[in-house]
């Protein structure tokens, strides 16, 4: 008699990896460059001057840690790296777009515009900052401190306060320093080293 043996299909491990790695550190360059812009460090007639930074590595880098974290079915994290794609690949095409008059909007309508960015960002990100409540505090402080910078930078700029978009250039600074924290978490952990306490959730 001859006995049938039954065998199962090797497990197949989930792969490993972690985009922040890439993620945080190309957000990290963008928003220096988009601080010192803000808060002075180049002349106001040379706000492109962070563009060359902001496109190809901040924008390329978040589009790249996105799909990352997808194909890891790191869902949440796809979502916030997709959603900072469109960020500063629209800020980048919002700033190139008023310097060479791609959009056809006049100079009357330049301050308009750029308000409307503003604000259609400043309630995407606070809806992010809202539904991430469950992730570890340090995010949530960060997504809340550019909810801040976001709202500030709105108001110099449609209020025509420098004093604010000169404090909304040190908000992003403060957030900046967030990412650093976690950047040097994500790697200290990649190299075999403690991951960096983050915090409790705001909502467990």
């Amino acid at each position: 008699m001859t006995t049938a043996v039954a065998t199962e299909a090797p497990v197949r491990s989930a792969p490993a990896g972690d985009p922040a790695l890439i993620g945080v550190p190309t957000f990290i360059v963008g928003a220096t460059a988009l601080g010192l812009v803000l808060t002075g460090y180049v002349p106001a007639s040379a706000v492109g001057a962070s563009i060359a930074i902001i496109l190809p590595a901040t924008g390329l880098g978040q589009l790249i840690a996105a799909v990352w974290a997808a194909s890891l079915g790191q869902n949440a994290v796809a979502a916030v790296f997709g959603v900072f794609t469109g960020f500063w690949l629209s800020y980048a095409a919002l700033v190139l777009g008023l310097i060479h008059n791609w959009f056809g909007i006049s100079a009357d309508a330049a301050v308009a515009t750029q308000g409307l960015f503003l604000i259609a960002w400043l309630v995407t990100i606070v809806l992010l900052t809202l539904a991430t409540l469950r992730l570890p505090a340090a995010f949530t402080l960060l997504f809340t401190l550019i909810d801040i910078a976001l709202a500030l930078v709105l108001y110099g700029t449609v209020g025509g306060s420098t004093a604010a978009t000169t404090v909304g250039g040190y908000v992003v600074f403060s957030f900046t320093a967030v990412g650093v924290y976690l950047f040097a978490g994500a790697l200290s952990a990649a190299t075999g080293g403690r991951p960096l306490p983050l915090g409790r959730p705001v909502l467990s």
